[in-house]
C-alpha cells in the first residue's frame, strides 16, 4: 500500500470518529435528513476502516512472523514451519485486502443505481442505419433479460425496410445504470447490408446515448411556460383505438429545443408522465455533458465523456469481431455479443474505470 493512500485512510479513521460524535448529539434527531445522510457516510466510512484495520493487523502479523523466521535461536522445527504457515497466510490476507481497500476508495457515482434510459438513433447510412439500430436494440434487450432487468418501450419510430430512426427505452432492474453507462456513443457496423446486390461490405453507424432516470425529488424542474406540449394519433400497432384517439404526446422544451415523446400507452396522460420523464432525463443529461464537456478541456476522460459523437466502438461482420476503441479491446465473439452477451466488455470497461479513479486519487493524495 502506497504512503498516500495510507494517509486517506487515516484521515478517514478521523472523519469516522467525527461522525460517531455528531450521530451521539440527541439534537442531531431533529433533523431527520441529515441524520440519516450522516448515517449513511457513518456505516461507509465505518466499513472502510474496518478494512484498513484489519490490513493493519495482519501485517503486524506478518512482521512478527519474519521476525521468528529470522531469529537465528528458533531452531525448533515446529515453529518455523507454523511461522513460515504464518507468512503465506498473512501474505495472501493482505493481497486481498490491498484489493478490497482501493475498490473501497473509488467514489461512487449516486447515479449507479438507478434506472436508464437508452437511446437508439440511426447515422450515417440510411436504411442499413435503421437495421443496424434494430439489431442493437435487440442486443440491448437481450442483454437486459440476462440481467433479469425490465425494458419499457417509451417511443419508437420504426424505418420502412425494419429496424429503427429512433427508439428509446426505459431500463428498470439494479444498478442498470452503472452497468450501461458505458453504452454512451457512436456504434460503427461493417457488414454487407440485405439491400447490397453486389456483395460489397458498407459503413454505417447509429449513436446511443444512456441517461439516469432522475429520483422525483432530483428531477428537473420545468416550468409550464417554457413547454410546447403537442398531441398526434400513435403510429404502429394498436388497431382501431390507435387510428381515432390523439393519444400520443411531444413536449418540446423551448429554451434548449429538446423533444420527447411517448406513445406506447393508450392513456395520454400516462403517456405525457413518461415524456415529462424523459423530457427531465434528457435536459439533466444535457446539463451533464456540458459539465464532462468543460471538465475534459483540461483532462479527457478515457470513458463516459458523454460525447455521442465519439465512435466508441466497430462491430466488424464479416471478420465476426467487436472492437472497443476507448480500451483497445477486440473480441471475437461477435454473434455472442450481438445475442445480448455484453458481460466481458462492461466488465472491462468498468475495470478500466475504477483504475482510472484509483490513480486520480493516488495523484490527488501525492
Amino acid at each position: 500500500m502506497t504512503p498516500s493512500l495510507r494517509e486517506q485512510f487515516e484521515r478517514l479513521a478521523l472523519r469516522l470518529a467525527e461522525l460517531d460524535a455528531n450521530l451521539a448529539d440527541p439534537q442531531l434527531g431533529a433533523d431527520i435528513q441529515r441524520w440519516r445522510a450522516l448515517s449513511r457516510e457513518q456505516a461507509e466510512a465505518a466499513r472502510v476502516v474496518g478494512l484498513y484495520r484489519r490490513h493493519q493487523a495482519r501485517e503486524a502479523d506478518l512482521a512478527a512472523a519474519r521476525d521468528m523466521l529470522a531469529d537465528p535461536a528458533l531452531d525448533d522445527a515446529e515453529m518455523q514451519a507454523m511461522a513460515r504457515d504464518e507468512v503465506t497466510g498473512a501474505e495472501a490476507d493482505l493481497g486481498r485486502l490491498d484489493g478490497e481497500l482501493q475498490a473501497a476508495l473509488i467514489p461512487r457515482d449516486p447515479d449507479d443505481e438507478r434506472n436508464a434510459f437508452l437511446e437508439i438513433r440511426a447515422g450515417t447510412g440510411g436504411d442499413e442505419s435503421a437495421l443496424f439500430a434494430g439489431d442493437l436494440a435487440r442486443m440491448y434487450q437481450r442483454y437486459c433479460e440476462r440481467q433479469g432487468w425490465r425494458t419499457e418501450v417509451l417511443s419508437e419510430n420504426a424505418a420502412e425496410l425494419g429496424g429503427y430512426k429512433e427508439l428509446v427505452l426505459r431500463v428498470e432492474g439494479d444498478a442498470v445504470y452503472a452497468r450501461l453507462r458505458f453504452e454512451s456513443g457512436g456504434h460503427r457496423v461493417q457488414r454487407v447490408p440485405a439491400t447490397e446486390a453486389q456483395g460489397r461490405i458498407h459503413t454505417s453507424a447509429c449513436t446511443v446515448a444512456v441517461m439516469p432516470e432522475p429520483e422525483e425529488a432530483e428531477e428537473v424542474q420545468l416550468n409550464p411556460a417554457e413547454l410546447r406540449i403537442d398531441t398526434f394519433r400513435a403510429s404502429g400497432a394498436g388497431g382501431q383505438h390507435i387510428n381515432k384517439t390523439d393519444s400520443a404526446i411531444r413536449i418540446t422544451h423551448l429554451p434548449t429545443g429538446i423533444v420527447a415523446e411517448c406513445q406506447d400507452d393508450r392513456s395520454q396522460h400516462r403517456n405525457k408522465a413518461k415524456a415529462m420523464a424523459v423530457l427531465a432525463a434528457r435536459i439533466r443529461e444535457k446539463e451533464r455533458s456540458e459539465r464532462a464537456a468543460r471538465e475534459a478541456a483540461t483532462r479527457k476522460a478515457l470513458i463516459g465523456s458523454g460525447d455521442r459523437s465519439d465512435r466508441i466502438r466497430t462491430y466488424n461482420f464479416p471478420q465476426g469481431r467487436v472492437t472497443d476503441h476507448r480500451i483497445n479491446l477486440t473480441l471475437y465473439k461477435l454473434s455472442q455479443v450481438m445475442d445480448g452477451d455484453l458481460g466481458d466488455l462492461v466488465d472491462a470497461l468498468q475495470r478500466e474505470r475504477a483504475a482510472q479513479q484509483l490513480a486520480q486519487l493516488e495523484t490527488g493524495a501525492a
